[in-house]
């Protein structure tokens, strides 16, 4: 998957999951079947913020030329995505979500593999 599809997709997903748990995190975390206390409160609006960051990243940056910065903003989105693979997962294993837990765990994979795929050297025609 080339760069522009891939960031306009990552700006959906945020667009859509960011804004919802600043406003309201016991609903979304419900859905997945997260027991939401004033506890969780701050951390589920400190990741609806940083979803709306990479929301901002992806979307703004989706045009960009090859260049060292794309590079880097590929690298940050990767290592991003690869944690909260690996944290979702964890969880999910552990049964903190519910069985849409699962769909979480597959969009970060989704995303994990494809960011990574665009950090792969380019094989130079020879």
């Amino acid at each position: 998957m080339k760069y522009k599809p891939l960031s306009i997709i990552k700006a959906v997903v945020c667009l859509a999951f960011g804004p919802a748990l600043l406003l309201n995190p016991g609903f979304v975390l419900g859905m997945f079947g997260v027991d939401f206390c004033e506890a969780a409160s701050l951390p589920a609006k400190e990741y609806g913020a940083a979803l709306l960051g990479n929301m901002l990243l992806a979307f703004l940056s989706r045009n960009a030329e090859p260049s060292k910065v794309r590079k880097a903003i590929i690298w940050d989105l990767f290592i991003y995505d690869l944690a909260a693979l690996v944290a979702v997962t964890i969880l999910q294993l552990q049964g903190s979500m519910n069985f849409m837990g699962w769909g979480v765990v597959f969009i970060y994979l989704f995303f994990s593999v494809f960011y990574g795929i665009l950090l792969l050297p380019k094989k130079s025609a020879s």
